[in-house]
């Protein structure tokens, strides 16, 4: 596998990714999780403009289904000690070159992920605190919790701020890990704590409530679910504990996720996750972000037994804080935001 690295350019303390339908085709954003820009490139990487200078604290983007670059981020959510004027904002497009409109659409002190989800024609949106509150650094006794909101039809014309949003979890400790999966034939999210693994289904109709279950109840930073053995169960791929140093592989058993891989190598302060098809290899894109172990790997079930996974390096002592696998003109790329180094790459596959 051909591995071609594209430098897009420095952005301090570059953080959070997102794919942005805008003006017909395919874009991309790059936001800083510190008081640093957010930028727009194409579909190719190439930056074309500053969306926000500041203030940054960008720990989560949305797209709204439907809009033409619109979108939902966090804003002056700067670390878990540094977030309680953190917030969620609509970003809109000038309808001529100028200013990007940014409009405060729920305060929510702490908040580091959300997202939107859709099921039956209708728009959710679900937001999780990592923490409720410090009284000093690090202070952890306040857990966070996870809100939601039924959005009205045509958002974000006509919408009231700020949302009503309801709790729905609460004791959620170091709540820090999310992807949106749609297995179902429509949108669920996946989120991790100190308590572990959870799914919750946002409601069938407006009215109704949503569904938690919980999948581990083991200490989880950020975790996904991908079927790498290819047997029609997805294989649950977890970093932990919170911020930490192990890469496991769970596979579902009649007695729930059980243990079938761990990998073999120092992967501190392990960080980005997200699914890729590299070649048509299923696999998870995995990055660390602390001392000699800041590679960007890709792991992958080689078989022929349920435990038997190997890796392969995208990148070395890069500390990729997340990224993002997509295709563009039939090819298979990733886009990492390489925080240790304030780097914004572009991986072409070939």
């Amino acid at each position: 596998m051909q591995i071609e690295k594209k430098f897009v350019a420095n952005l301090t303390k570059c953080y959070c990714l997102l794919p942005l339908p805008y003006k017909g085709s395919r874009h991309y954003l790059v936001a800083s999780e510190k008081n640093f820009p957010c930028l727009l490139l194409d579909a190719h990487g190439n930056v074309l403009e500053e969306v926000w200078a500041e203030p940054g604290g960008t720990m989560s983007m949305a797209w709204i289904p439907g809009t033409d670059g619109k979108f939902l981020s966090t804003h002056k959510m700067y670390s878990p000690n540094d977030s309680k004027e953190a917030k969620i904002v609509l970003v809109e497009p000038p309808e001529k070159p100028g200013h990007w409109k940014i409009t405060t659409v729920a305060e929510l002190p702490h908040v580091h992920r959300f997202d939107l989800l859709e099921r039956n024609g209708e728009l959710y949106l679900i937001a999780c605190t990592i923490c409720s509150g410090r009284d000093y650094k690090d202070d952890w006794s306040y857990p966070g919790k996870v809100y939601a909101a039924h959005l009205p039809k045509g958002f974000p014309e006509g919408c009231q701020f700020p949302l009503d949003l309801q709790v729905i979890q609460e004791n959620m400790l170091k709540n820090h890990g999310y992807c949106r999966l749609r297995d179902a034939g429509y949108d669920e999210s996946l989120v991790t704590s100190e308590a572990g693994v959870f799914i919750f289904t946002p409601p069938a109709a407006p009215e109704g409530k949503w569904e938690i279950r919980q999948l581990l109840d083991k200490p989880v930073s950020d975790a996904l679910l991908l079927d790498l053995d290819h047997d029609g169960q997805k294989e649950l791929i977890t970093l932990s504990p919170f911020h930490g140093d192990y890469v496991h592989v769970y596979h579902q058993s009649a007695q729930g996720y059980q243990p079938v891989y761990q990998l073999d190598r120092e992967f501190m302060f392990a960080h980005a996750i997200c699914p890729a098809n590299l070649q048509g290899l299923d696999c998870a894109i995995l990055g660390a972000r602390k001392g000699s172990s800041r590679d960007t790997i890709y792991l992958y079930h080689k078989g022929p037994a349920a435990g038997d996974y190997a890796y392969g390096y995208i990148d070395r002592d890069v500390g990729a804080a997340n990224a993002i696998y997509d295709r563009v003109d039939g090819q298979d790329i990733i886009l990492a935001a390489n925080r240790e180094i304030d780097e914004i790459a572009y991986y072409t596959i070939k």
